[in-house]
């Protein structure tokens, strides 16, 4: 039997994995391309975490099947979602025992392990979570890239587009957006972004993000407005979990993920001034998603559930 575990934090941007020994100890880690878990194809995200933990198990010289397979997923929210994707990873080989979740757990645990805390992810998409001091969890937004996700990096790649054809209408002021987003998607023409955004990922309009940025960095107001719009929305979803799942008996830690409230995330340090009075203490280190799933595929063989 193998002595080894890994665990998978995907999304939209990437897939991420972490194999571990029965230590507790890392092996080895990869990146690989993301996917977003769905129940019509689920082949996608399964894919996309088997490039992820083929890669690893090449680099740490570790045979395949692992004992155990815990994959945290964005979009594997529902039941459905969830069986449909470990379906799909049965018949890879990946692991002899295998459990899918929300990609939401897997940096919860990181952050928290079974203890309480509030958490706000702010990447492709955009969630907050809390659990609360008797062990319930509480979430605010996350609710997909058509009716939700405030503030996140596919809002305000989405918006940004939105202020372009504006402008181009006379509905709009000019703005820096639409040299800048053409630039990036090597378009000559914003009438051409009509079937760009057509085509486009999710992730590949959140990757409009830094352009945003750079705009609003020299001075242009329409992209700092889509900036400071987000940081508010953020905001907001911290204030709302907090008070959702208290009373705390003590100030409840915040834990930060996701590209942009990371490290040098480019609303990061706005964040972090709009909630310096919200009743959260920040966690200052990097969140580890997957370090998180792979603790949780160590405990499904800790509980003898391989």
């Amino acid at each position: 039997m193998s002595r080894f575990v890994v665990g998978v934090d995907g999304g939209g941007t990437s897939t991420r994995a972490v194999i571990l020994d029965d230590n507790g100890a890392e092996v080895a880690r990869a990146e690989c391309a993301g996917a977003v878990a769905t129940a019509g194809v689920p082949g996608d995200a399964a894919s996309a975490v088997a490039d992820a933990v083929r890669l690893a198990a090449v680099q740490g010289g570790v045979t395949l099947p692992v004992r155990a397979l815990w994959a945290g997923l964005a979009g594997a929210g529902r039941e459905a979602t969830r069986d449909a994707v470990t379906a799909a990873l049965s018949r890879v080989g990946l692991a002899q025992s295998i459990e899918v979740s929300t990609d939401v757990e897997a940096a919860l645990h990181d952050a928290f392990a079974d203890g309480s805390g509030v958490m706000l992810i702010a990447g492709t998409g955009s969630i907050a979570c809390a659990r609360d001091e008797n062990g319930v969890t509480h979430r605010v937004g996350g609710w997909g890239q058509h009716i939700g996700d405030e503030g996140s990096g596919y809002w305000i790649g989405t918006e940004a587009l939105r202020r372009v054809a504006r402008a181009e209408d006379g509905r709009g002021s000019a703005t820096m957006l639409r040299e800048f987003v053409l630039e990036a998607l090597g378009l000559r023409d914003p009438t051409e972004l009509v079937a760009w955004v057509a085509s486009a990922s999710k992730a590949e309009v959140a990757a409009l993000v830094p352009d945003v940025a750079r705009a609003a960095s020299a001075g242009d107001a329409r992209a700092g407005k889509i900036l400071e719009r987000a940081v508010e929305s953020l905001a907001h979803h911290v204030t709302t979990v907090v008070e959702r799942s208290g009373p705390w008996s003590e100030q409840p830690r915040l834990a930060l993920g996701g590209g942009l409230i990371r490290g040098r995330g480019p609303v990061r340090a706005a964040l972090l001034a709009a909630i310096v009075s919200h009743g959260v203490s920040v966690i200052e280190r990097e969140l580890d998603p997957p370090m998180g799933a792979a603790r949780k595929a160590l405990a499904l063989t800790l509980h003898g559930r391989q």
